[in-house]
């Protein structure tokens, strides 16, 4: 099993609405991360995009690949909800992600960037394409209350 941190959270409450970073939040089955659009999922939809997660690694080196520093465009402005370190994300369907005491995420595919990336920053999307940068989505098997700092274990 391996282990690592939370080290980011964002949302935000409409498409192409402002990121806000957060320390806290509650996650549900049924509306994902409190205040983020993407969470709530319709009854009949694929819940294929509730929550997504990237690596601070992941983040890292996108930005070396564009001559960046690290911090030089946040983490945020990638739309993913979730920031971890310290951990390599799954890359197969239906590996778990535990993170805090009771948050259970089940890992359902790459999250791809999108053409968007290019109007934060030119060449952002490729940079984010190899080896996963882009992150993972997830769905809610199980709530709770998640902070900044707590750890994060998977199980494949």
């Amino acid at each position: 099993m391996s282990v690592g941190r939370l080290v980011g959270i964002a949302r935000h409450d409409r498409p192409r609405g402002p990121i806000e970073e957060i320390d806290a939040v509650e996650v549900t089955v049924e509306a994902g991360l409190a205040g983020d659009y993407r969470g709530a999922m319709k009854p009949d939809g694929p819940r294929k995009r509730q929550v997504s997660l990237i690596t601070a690694s992941g983040w890292a080196a996108a930005m070396a690949d564009l001559d960046l520093a690290p911090d030089a465009i946040a983490w945020s402005e990638r739309r993913a909800n979730l920031l971890v370190d310290g951990i390599a994300l799954p890359r197969e369907a239906g590996a778990r992600i535990h993170i805090g005491e009771t948050l259970v995420i089940e890992a359902v595919q790459e999250c791809d960037p999108c053409s968007r990336m290019e109007d934060i920053h030119a060449g952002l999307k490729a940079a984010l394409t190899p080896d996963w940068r882009g992150g993972v989505l997830g769905r809610v098997l199980n709530g709770g209350h998640i902070a900044t700092g707590d750890i994060i274990r998977i199980d494949a």
